[in-house]
């Protein structure tokens, strides 16, 4: 439990999530990395090049800073701490309790990031330069799509992997653990 719980920290060092644009004017894709705290460039310039691109369709520039930023960190400290002591304490129902907790705030953060990939995609500025009726340029939030002349494809990277893996390892401590 304890191990999982650390997992989480992870976070921290390793994105979380990444959205590729491939299209034949790019030979290698483009690309942003989402972090806890940080949304970043896949090569470099990459924010660069996209938001230059987004502009014509009428997108927002993706933000350097969004308010989640500020939450994140401390909710995913708080979620560690939690897990720690329960692996301290080594009451299973707490185990539960934990991996309850830290697969609720995953699907609130899902949720969250749809709604602003949503947001991007959709809201666009009616003076853009192009404009396609009915079009949305909305990534998806996991798989790949077509969106013009561009493959979008958006995957979990390797700290959302740990971070399932710490979950894992939470399961794994409450069926290992005897009593309540």
């Amino acid at each position: 439990m304890i191990v999982g719980a650390l997992l989480l920290l992870s976070l921290f060092v390793f994105p979380m999530w990444k959205i590729t644009l491939k299209a034949p004017q790019y030979p290698e894709p483009i690309g942003m990395e989402i972090w806890i705290n940080k949304i970043a460039d896949h090569n470099e310039n990459d924010l660069k090049n996209i938001n230059l691109m987004n502009h014509y369709v009428g997108m927002k520039p993706i933000p350097e800073k969004i308010p989640e930023f500020r939450y994140f960190p401390g909710i995913v400290i708080g979620a560690t701490v939690l897990g720690l002591i329960a692996g301290f304490i080594g009451n299973r129902k707490f185990y539960m309790v934990w991996l309850i907790i830290v697969a609720i705030l995953g699907i609130l953060g899902m949720y969250d990031f749809y709604l602003w990939e949503y947001d991007y995609g959709h809201n666009l500025d009616p003076t853009a330069a192009i404009k396609i009726p009915g079009q949305g340029y909305q990534p998806p939030l996991i798989g790949s799509k077509d969106i013009l002349n561009f493959t979008a494809v958006s995957t979990p990277m390797i700290g959302t992997y740990l971070l399932m893996g710490g979950m894992l390892l939470a399961v794994l401590a409450f069926f290992r653990a005897r009593g309540e």
